[in-house]
């Protein structure tokens, strides 16, 4: 069994949004051609997607080549839209949760899903969480490394991982809104480097700002291997440890206690870089994950895994499927 806990998936169509909420910033659809769409922005390519991240038969097809037997859906990170007017926010999430619910409910043994909130109006992504999971069916939701001005540390955000621990809500936490500009504007740095570093402050965010602590039972899985934190967990440690004037202000706990209460997914595209990962966050946390279906993803998903000669085949298992059911709180049984 393979369970992909990272692939993303969009409506075929949606309103035009600039007519509905009246103003510009949003991202819509232009079907130019058959099996392949532009993602618009202002009047602007942002990136052109094929039919596999909107027909979910497409998507089927796909996953039964290559092996894949769930994939759990999230929307583009692009469409988070915590820069826009809250209300707005909540309608064009509850657009993208209803069409997901539908995909799930027509696919339940292939597809699970995980909604998306207006997380800059905090009471407002409580209620869109209590209805993802209470009426949708979703075992959690997809939230982005920061809000905004808040990183995932803030106060503010409280109520939302209340919420998530009394509902049993996982969070996958995906980069976005990274700099694009400067010397960050070449060479697809925004992807190659700009992720990792905003994966990496989420984290960073939530242990010293004392999120593990205040919210025990909260499930949290960050996606891309938890970008640079695996391999500079030893920096981070051993700084809060020689200026806790700077880095235990909120938190007085070395961080290296919290290896092994959250999850990344596996997607390190690196033999090295996947046995330190699952060494560090713990055996029993990496989840596969494949960014499907796009280009810096795994293109053969579990391939990296299956690959490892020193893992076996129950730790392999544990990766590719085991660790996922118990991030989502699902059992084997119903996805056999």
């Amino acid at each position: 069994m393979r369970i992909d806990i990272h692939s993303h998936i969009l409506p075929k169509e949606w309103p035009d949004l600039k007519k509905r909420y009246g103003y510009g910033g949003w991202v819509q659809l232009d079907h130019h051609c058959k099996g392949q769409a532009k993602m618009m922005k202002d009047g602007k390519v942002f990136r052109v997607i094929q039919e596999n991240c909107w027909d979910p038969e497409v998507r089927i097809k796909e996953m039964d080549l290559s092996g894949v037997t769930v994939q759990v859906l999230s929307t583009v990170p692009v469409m988070f839209s915590y820069w826009a007017k809250p209300q707005d926010t909540l309608d064009l999430a509850q657009i993208l949760n209803n069409d997901l619910a539908a995909t799930v409910k027509k696919y339940p043994k292939r597809f699970i899903g995980l909604g998306t909130l207006p997380l800059q109006a905090p009471d407002l992504a409580v209620k869109e969480m209590h209805r993802c999971v209470n009426e949708l069916g979703f075992p959690g939701v997809q939230i982005g490394s920061h809000v905004n001005e808040w990183d995932l540390n803030a106060p503010e955000l409280y109520d939302i991982y209340a919420a998530a621990e009394q509902l049993n809500c996982c969070l996958f936490v995906h980069p976005w809104d990274m700099q694009t500009d400067g010397r960050m504007s070449k060479y697809w740095f925004p992807w190659l480097i700009g992720m990792p570093a905003e994966t990496t402050i989420a984290i960073c965010s939530m242990i010293m700002g004392g999120i593990f602590e205040k919210f025990p039972k909260l499930k949290v899985c960050f996606a891309h291997g938890g970008g640079a934190f695996p391999y500079t967990v030893g920096r981070i440690a051993h700084g809060f440890n020689m200026r806790p004037d700077l880095c235990a202000v909120d938190n007085k706990v070395d961080p290296r206690k919290y290896l092994g209460s959250f999850y990344t997914d596996s997607l390190v595209h690196d033999h090295g870089a996947l046995r330190l990962l699952t060494s560090v966050i713990g055996e029993d946390k990496v989840i596969l994950g494949t960014d499907y279906p796009f280009p810096l993803g795994e293109l053969e998903p579990g391939k990296l895994i299956d690959s490892m000669e020193d893992f076996d085949n129950k730790l392999k298992d544990k990766l590719k499927a085991g660790n996922a059911l118990e991030f989502l709180g699902l059992s084997r049984k119903q996805f056999e």
